[in-house]
């Protein structure tokens, strides 16, 4: 899916009725109330899981989960990041020390996110936004065409949302003509901050009450994106946008999952939920359903991840004081960094001596003695026999 300007015209789009913004940014709260509180429910999980094993924001865990958000909501747009120079980047933002890649688009989307999820108090107006927009393109280019860069657009054409070949392009949306972009955004700005939880309760959404946090980061995302302000880095800075509003809300001070990634898995989806609701009803109540269930899954995906992570801290502690090797040590972290049946055909001898470099007497020792101290456990004869990780509930399938 790409964006596109032409002089093709369709209608209705969200943004041309005559109730929008206010009318058709509404939901049904008993409608969405099951998948919100299933939402909340997976999130309060994820977050007893993260406090029972003390996960701070340099935390393993929290770097994983900052990086894989940036990797996934570049790979949203088509374009894919350098695993190596975005672990580097989040690095240095975390104050770690690194020797990796320096890639200044990547330290933009990095700084972007970062800022988005930690300066949460700082308002949300035209110059912030725009600042995320430039530092998502140093070069002021887009691949090789240059592009309006730290200003909102301002071409005549339509801007539209297309894909298929030339001459047979499918539009699955239209945004609202440049020359009204600067007051749709004070618009959704002023809405941004009126609705924030600082200011929420003085400020009641439709229907007399306050927005969920949750619903606010689905309606806050879509209304952004039907604005489609920029001539390019929507997409990552309504991502980005979502989770200031999450992190407005949750006020949790580590990351813990990856939204992004969560949508870039059910792309298709992702984008199918966003056009509906950009040509729908005048609420958006499946939009928030559907966005809910996202974040549900999302945090189910991060606890998966958090239960890992307990397990190889038991393990370790189970085995403390054990007297393994280095290169013992070092295998046996791999297992466990694999997972549960991770390791393909499980562990051998031949593998341990190309792991670690020694002679397959030593590799033979090094094995037996980690059966023998229930590090390891086998089954199979002579050339068959194989070596699993004792992890409890591991089957290894």
């Amino acid at each position: 899916m790409r964006l596109m300007t032409t002089s093709r015209s369709i209608s209705p789009w969200i943004w041309r009725r005559p109730d929008w913004p206010e009318g058709s940014l509404a939901y049904d709260a008993r409608a969405v109330a099951l998948d919100l509180a299933e939402a909340y429910r997976m999130h309060g999980i994820l977050e007893g899981k993260a406090a029972a094993i003390g996960i701070g924001r340099t935390s393993q865990v929290a770097l994983d989960a900052l990086s894989d958000e940036v990797l996934a909501t570049a790979a949203i747009e088509g374009e894919r990041l350098s695993l190596d120079a975005v672990r580097s980047s989040v690095m240095r933002r975390l104050g770690l020390s690194t020797s990796g890649p320096i890639n200044r688009s990547v330290d933009g989307l990095v700084e972007v996110i970062s800022d988005a999820t930690t300066a949460t108090d700082t308002p949300l107006d035209e110059d912030r936004l725009c600042r995320w927009q430039s530092a998502l393109f140093p070069g002021g280019t887009s691949g090789i065409q240059r592009i309006a860069v730290g200003r909102y657009r301002d071409h005549t054409d339509p801007m539209q949302i297309v894909s298929g070949q030339p001459g047979r392009e499918v539009v699955h949306y239209e945004a609202p003509p440049s020359k009204d972009v600067p007051e749709q955004m004070k618009r959704f700005l002023t809405w941004f901050a009126d609705t924030s939880p600082a200011r929420a309760s003085s400020l009641p959404a439709a229907g007399g009450k306050p927005n969920d946090g949750f619903a606010r980061a689905a309606i806050a995302h879509l209304w952004f994106e039907s604005i489609h302000p920029f001539e390019d880095g929507n997409g990552r800075i309504g991502r980005a946008i979502v989770d200031m509003a999450m992190a407005q809300h949750l006020r949790q001070p580590v990351r813990l999952y990856s939204l992004s990634r969560q949508l870039l898995t059910f792309r298709s989806a992702y984008y199918d939920a966003l056009n509906s609701a950009q040509r729908g009803e005048t609420d958006v109540t499946a939009w928030v359903q559907w966005f809910a269930r996202q974040i549900t899954a999302a945090c189910h995906a991060a606890s998966q991840v958090i239960d890992q992570a307990i397990e190889k801290r038991q393990f370790w502690e189970k085995h403390e004081g054990s007297g393994l090797h280095d290169r013992q040590r070092k295998v046996l972290q791999r297992l466990l960094d694999d997972g549960d049946g991770g390791f393909l055909g499980g562990l051998n001898a031949e593998k341990y001596m190309k792991m670690t470099g020694v002679s397959k007497a030593t590799a033979t020792r090094d094995l037996s003695e980690m059966v023998k101290g229930g590090q390891l456990w086998s089954e199979g004869v002579g050339k068959a026999v194989r070596y699993y990780i004792s992890v409890p509930g591991w089957g290894h399938v």
